[in-house]
Order: structure tokens, then sequence, then C-alpha cells
């Protein structure tokens, strides 16, 4: 029997499967990529009695690669908290689907587990810009003030690494990162130390982010903002965090960040505001290659002649 864990490559399906693996270990290949990578499950190879156990990618833009696996046998569990669409009906599958905007994967996994490795879910949850949602599972734990800030720090960073249009533009590959980290029973245990691998995060995360300081929005409005960075890897990788950053200064605000891309189209990112998380999917899947969730959604390239379109439809849509 064959086992595939296929995951996100960002904090949120890094730490999912941290948790799962360390409560039950097993010998499987690991696929990934970038945080925008997401239709992974065509990439599995399977048969009848293998299992694959899938992380933090939506359900809707992988079906027909679901489909497939289970009307081969294939044992699968499915654990998102994106867009699903009709879940298959299927005794060969386990579909753990939350789509509620509070919540995230890794917080999803902890449930299954029963808080056996919380640790790594607040890590998780905190990468995932669900400040709220890590804190309500840490509040038993009586965590001090300076664990959680460790443990949110490492969450911004492993998020912060998944953003690139390709592996080349990241610190380390999310599996190399995924197996750097599961070797720790405690995120805490991960930046004990003089561990070269955590210090490479935070360098390139503090590095990166000081670029984005005096930024000025391209258009904005009371309602919403638009940024734009430019085409260089400092720039594809901190977009994301970028925009967490942006919605958590500004919560009433809807925010978009716009990074060129090789041929002038643009990789897009989409915040909802914090205090109204709806509707960032809505806006990115009236364009191709768009997708996400209501609160955080993104277009993998945005041709540069429907930029003017795209910010018109932001724009509306939060000025409603």
């Amino acid at each position: 029997m064959n086992h595939f864990d296929v995951f996100n490559g960002d904090a949120d399906g890094i730490c999912a499967l941290i948790q799962l693996r360390l409560a039950n270990p097993v010998d499987s290949q690991l696929i990934t990529g970038v945080k925008r990578d997401i239709k992974l499950l065509s990439q599995v190879v399977a048969a009848v009695g293998d299992k694959v156990t899938v992380l933090d990618v939506s359900m809707d833009k992988n079906k027909p690669a679901l489909e497939s696996l289970l009307a081969q046998g294939v044992e699968v569990f499915y654990c998102d908290h994106h867009a699903s669409g009709d879940i298959p009906d299927s005794t060969h599958l386990d579909a753990l689907i939350n789509l509620e905007p509070d919540v995230c994967t890794s917080l999803l996994v902890n449930g299954r587990l029963n808080g056996a490795h919380a640790l790594w879910a607040i890590v998780g949850a905190f990468g995932d810009n669900l400040k709220q949602s890590a804190l309500a599972v840490a509040r038993p734990l009586s965590l001090d003030a300076v664990t959680l800030d460790k443990l949110e720090k490492l969450g911004i960073y492993i998020n912060y690494n998944g953003y690139g249009a390709a592996i080349e533009d990241l610190h380390f590959a999310p599996e190399a990162l995924y197996n750097a980290m599961v070797q720790c029973v405690s995120p805490l245990d991960f930046m004990a130390g003089d561990n070269p691998v955590f210090e490479a995060l935070e360098a390139g995360y503090v590095a990166d982010m000081a670029k984005v300081d005096s930024l000025e929005p391209m258009t904005a409005f009371d309602h919403a903002a638009v940024y734009q960075l430019p085409n260089q890897k400092w720039a594809r990788r901190v977009s994301g965090v970028f925009s967490n950053d942006l919605a958590n200064a500004n919560p009433d605000r809807a925010h978009a960040v716009l990074t060129e891309l090789d041929g002038g189209d643009f990789l897009v990112s989409v915040r909802a505001p914090l205090n109204n998380k709806q509707g960032a999917v809505d806006i990115c899947s009236q364009f191709d290659t768009g997708g996400g969730r209501a609160a955080a959604a993104g277009i993998n390239r945005l041709p540069a002649d429907e930029v003017v379109r795209f910010i018109d439809v932001f724009a509306a849509y939060y000025r409603e």
C-alpha cells in the first residue's frame, strides 16, 4: 500500500500535515508546491488499496482527479476550508470540510486529533491570519505573551515562504520546510537554539518586508485600497503577508495587492475587511485563474488589460 500526502505549501497546509504525521507517522510521498499551486491531486498515481491525504487545497479545483481516485477504490481523507462544490458521495472518501471564515485546515485537523498537537495548529492559524481563532485554541493552554508572539511570528514566516510564482522564488521548497519542522514535536523546539532553517526564514522575512514599509496605494477609497508590487522575487514572496498586514492595520477596508509577473500580467492577492470577511472569492472567481475563500482569495495571473476591470469590480463590491 502506498500513501500520498497532498498539501498546500503555505503555513496552514504544512502545519496541518505536521499534526497528522506526528500523531500517525507514515512513509508517504509528498506532493505540494507554491501556495497558489493548488491543482495538486492530478499528480497522484494511485491504485486500489492506496491512501491519499489532501490538506488545504480546494476540492472544487481538484474534483475530476478526486472522482477518478475514488472510482479506483483509493481511500481519501480530504480536509479543507476552501470552495468544495458538491462533495462526492463515496464510501472511500472521508471529507472534513468547513467553509466558515474563521476556520482553517490546521484548526480542523486539531479538532480531529482532539488537540494532540495544538501548538502546531496555533501556528497554522496565525499563518492564515486567523489571530482570534489561534488565540481561542491557545487560551486553555495558558501560554504566556512571549510564547504566543513566537508562535505567531513562526506562522507568518512559514506563510511568507509559500508565496512565489515558482519554487525558485522561495527560500525553502515547501516539502523541505515540512521535513525540517516535522522532526520537532513542538514548534518551540523548531525555533530553539541555532536552527539555520528558522534563522533563514526570519532573516528573509525581515529583509523583504522592510522594502514595503513606505509603499503607497495606487488606488485608495474609504472602503478599499489597491497596491502594486514590482516584478521581483522579494515582491512575490511578500505579496500575501503584506496583504494580511494591510488587512490587520485597516480592519474595515478591503485590500488588493497586484504583483507584476513576467510579460506584464499580475499575481493578485485580495483580503476582505477583517470586520466583514466576505466577498474575496466572489471577486476573484470572476477572473480566469481566480479562487480562494470568502476572507482571502487571489488570481494567479491577471492579464494587464484586465487590471482596470478588476479594480472596478473590487471597488464596487465593497462600496455596496
